[in-house]
């Protein structure tokens, strides 16, 4: 579906500055540095928050967490301001949704965040093997016919590279309210030997419901009925 422009994207960029990694793959293995740089004070004009006890930007100890295809940000935006001893990287390279995203990192002051501007179609490039503690892809294009299969994020190709970028005892989680790519992940994930640790098909009615954090699609599918697909398998 095509994205309305922004009126105002030229002010979302600029406000949103600090928080954007366009150096892309010249940050392959060294995106704790990236973070170690820090965020301006009051940047973006936003309330400190999300930084309360966080440990040092780029510190080891602290996990580093990628989300595929973050859309308007809600998820990765939540998630990192609930866990602010971790960091957190949003890619999205949709021209007129990315903005969004530095938006909500500038108006909450969410530091331990930045956001990647491009399309991701090979995980390594970006990525040095074990970079990364966790891989969340989230709603992401079904590519409903199946001639497009090898452009789904789940794609076999595709879960080989991100096991390589995620470290020992890492994840990779999914979750969908679409069944189809659901079961097509499942085929994928066996075919390259990974096995689900969890796995559910109505998610809001699971036991993992109370640590879920939402999407904007996610709340729209749940509020018109519809069940939601989760797994995750351990690295």
């Amino acid at each position: 579906m095509r994205q309305r422009g922004l009126r105002n994207r030229p002010r979302l960029l600029e406000e949103g500055a600090p928080y954007l990694a366009e150096e892309g793959k010249e940050l392959r293995g060294r995106w704790r540095e990236k973070f170690a740089e820090g965020v301006p004070e009051g940047a973006g004009g936003g309330a400190v928050a999300g930084t309360d006890g966080a440990a040092d930007l780029g510190a080891q100890s602290a996990g580093l967490f990628l989300e595929i295809g973050s859309g308007k940000g809600r998820f990765i935006c939540d998630t990192a301001l609930s866990r602010p001893v971790d960091l957190f990287i949003a890619c999205e390279g949709g021209y007129h949704i990315y903005p969004r995203i530095l938006q909500k990192a500038a108006k909450s002051d969410i530091r331990n965040l930045r956001v990647l501007p491009q399309y991701i179609y090979e995980a390594r490039d970006f990525f040095a093997d074990g970079e990364l503690d966790g891989i969340y892809l989230n709603f992401s294009d079904p590519w409903p016919k199946d001639k497009h299969g090898g452009r789904r994020l789940t794609y076999r190709a595709k879960l080989e590279a991100y096991r390589d970028i995620v470290r020992p005892g890492g994840f990779i989680a999914f979750k969908t309210d679409n069944d189809m790519l659901f079961d097509f992940t499942l085929g994928e994930m066996e075919a390259v030997g990974m096995v689900p640790e969890r796995l559910t098909r109505d998610l809001h009615a699971s036991e993992w419901a109370a640590e879920n954090v939402l999407t904007e699609y996610e709340a729209k599918f749940s509020e018109q009925g519809k069940s939601i697909n989760y797994v995750r398998v351990i690295i």
